[in-house]
């Protein structure tokens, strides 16, 4: 084992190296857990739709265990040397943010971490919390023009100076909610967690000094970027390779494609990514203005998907993301306005769209350079949600986040109904029950949701919920048109889906984006979130593993022939595979379909493509 040197030039031994680092993640992941304690809302304290970070005085992100909001803002406009113990800074501004606020409802606190009377690091918490004001209640309005429609927006502050709370701006802040109790509850759980985590920090400090940590800091970042340089790179070609994928509605204009473009030119040592050739800043919410801070935000973001290149699935796991990574990751944005290049005051609360379009960009341009070896697509977020008035008129709002299915890999399925943030989850049905005038009259796999391929995309949800009075639904979703992609000859998945009173003669299929649609007491809504693309030609898929999923109910005995070409008999227990008729079957699907394609997109982008957005 020999000693490393740090750019800063402090020898690190690598027994402390592996100290601080297991401490910082250890911190993180601590800081998570209070605020999970703590916080007052289902959004918070069931789904869990937060996240903390670790940053260095340089206010760079030192943990890899997800992605977090920047100090980059906060140190902007306020000095270190101006910080003080017992600051602590809060902000929600999308522009004001450096692009790594999102929309309003994710509200930041940053603590600073003071070692001997300078600032050394910071400790910062942001999360999605269920409401902010603006036109509809959960502050995400389906059809904004402007982000003044969308709620309060706070410029970085100062909300506690040296321990005193700005009790002017508290009041601001939760008169401006449909739900003060619970957002208090949650502003100041985070806030009492990150200071929990700036207290371990300093006694991380205390413990090697300021000169030691530091140098471990700085081993930590250049380690992230030689390990993607040493072990990621060179599994991708050197050359130019061009892609585009579609954001489907913007909740204003018709549905239609609004291309993201990326052209990837890698080199020995770098992958720069530019995205000029998108579509133009959209009327409606899903701008995001990623192209501050010189992309920053999206760098950390999007360089997951380079970890699918890793030797094993193994070593990709242990394999994370931090400000490292920005040495290797350059990124153009467009000079004009763009959904990636908004002006203020563009609205930007769904921009979720396009965040996780870059990240299926991102793989589906390295899937062109290495010849298919990336996992399909995915669409793991989107939010639903009723609100009303209790019997004595006390205001309600039921806000979820529905995961789906990730995407088929060349060496397994896709896993089923995942998050794309960690450790997400559903609500409970019987807490959602308890609290809310509904029932639960189904919580399951959608069956067939999974694109069909060698290796099957994951599956997304199939909800049925039962309104008890009436309500109003809210919905932001994307893939109700265009399916996630299947790659290397997979089929795309199926797309998102909600339909009241499925089966009955007041049918009625909703689209991705609305706002406040009545809803009558005793109508069933139905919620089918997306499954992953599949991966690899479906007819190579083992015909025991075929079997399997039609017995589980995760694909139809008409997908398994048409998809699969496997032909079944017998039924319940009896079920079995017919194995001469598949293999005659499977040589007549070969010989009559068309050549399989790199990407399959699904038959939505058709639609849209020829100017067609319905069914």
């Amino acid at each position: 084992m020999t000693t490393r040197l740090s750019s800063i030039g402090s020898p690190v031994d690598p027994i402390t190296l592996q100290i601080v680092e297991g401490t910082l993640a250890s911190i993180e992941a601590e800081v998570e857990a209070a605020i999970e304690r703590t916080s007052r809302s289902p959004m918070i304290r069931d789904q869990h739709d937060f996240r903390a970070g670790l940053h260095d005085r340089h206010a760079r992100k030192l943990t890899g265990r997800s992605y977090s909001a920047m100090v980059n803002p906060i140190v902007r406009d306020f000095p270190l040397d101006t910080m003080r113990e017992g600051d602590v800074y809060f902000h929600n501004d999308v522009y004001l943010s450096e692009g790594s606020i999102g929309h309003l409802p994710d509200l930041c606190s940053t603590v600073p971490v003071l070692f001997q009377g300078e600032v050394v690091a910071f400790v910062q918490a942001f999360g999605h919390h269920d409401d902010i004001g603006g036109a509809v209640p959960g502050s995400m309005p389906a059809h904004a023009t402007s982000i003044f429609q969308e709620g309060l927006m706070i410029p970085p502050i100062k909300l506690y100076d040296a321990g005193k709370l700005n009790t002017e701006a508290y009041k601001i802040i939760f008169r401006n909610t449909r739900l003060p109790h619970g957002l208090q509850g949650d502003i100041d759980g985070e806030i009492a967690a990150c200071r929990m985590g700036a207290q371990r920090m300093v006694e991380l400090f205390e413990r090697y000094g300021r000169a030691t940590v530091e140098a471990c800091f700085e081993a930590i970042l250049e380690k992230c970027a030689d390990t993607y340089r040493r072990e990621i790179l060179p599994k991708i070609p050197d050359g130019t390779y061009v892609w585009e994928d579609y954001v489907e509605h913007d909740g204003i204009d018709p549905p239609k494609l609004y291309q993201i473009r990326m052209r990837m030119t890698k080199t020995a040592d770098k992958i720069t990514l530019d995205l000029r050739g998108t579509h133009a800043q959209t009327k409606g919410p899903i701008n995001w203005p990623g192209n501050y801070c010189e992309g920053r935000f999206l760098k950390k973001w999007i360089a997951v998907v380079l970890r699918n290149l890793a030797d094993t699935p193994e070593r990709a796991a242990e394999i994370d993301v931090n400000e490292g990574i920005c040495d290797v990751l350059d990124i153009i944005f467009p000079d004009e306005p763009t959904i990636v290049s908004p002006v203020f005051p563009a609205p930007t609360n769904a921009r979720s769209f396009t965040i996780l379009r870059l990240i299926g960009i991102f793989a589906g341009v390295l899937a062109h350079a290495v010849e298919g070896r990336m996992p399909a697509d995915q669409e793991t977020i989107r939010y639903w949600g009723l609100h009303g008035f209790e019997p004595d008129g006390t205001f309600f709002l039921l806000r979820e986040v529905l995961g789906g299915g990730s995407g088929g890999r060349y060496y397994a399925d896709g896993s089923d109904v995942i998050h794309i943030v960690p450790d997400s989850k559903n609500l409970p049905a019987e807490f959602a029950e308890t609290r809310f005038p509904i029932m639960i009259e189904k919580l399951g796999l959608a069956t067939d949701s999974g694109g069909p391929g060698k290796r099957r995309g994951g599956l997304g949800y199939e909800k049925d919920i039962r309104v008890l009075q009436d309500v109003a639904f809210i919905s932001t979703a994307d893939r109700s048109i265009l399916s996630p992609y299947g790659v290397a000859g997979g089929k795309a998945a199926l797309p998102y889906r909600a339909i009241v009173n499925p089966g009955t003669p007041d049918e009625r299929h909703l689209p991705g984006l609305i706002d406040d649609l009545p809803l009558r007491a005793g109508d069933l809504l139905r919620l089918m979130t997306t499954g992953g693309g599949g991966w690899g030609d479906p007819l190579e898929r083992e015909t025991d593993l075929v079997l399997m999923d039609v017995i589980q109910g995760k694909v139809s005995r008409s997908s398994a022939c048409e998809d699969y070409g496997v032909v079944l008999c017998g039924d319940g227990d009896e079920t079995a595979v017919d194995e001469a008729a598949t293999i005659t079957l499977r040589n007549t699907l070969t010989a009559e379909r068309p050549p399989l394609e790199l990407i399959d997109r699904g038959p939505g982008y058709a639609r849209l493509a020829r100017g067609q957005s319905d069914a």
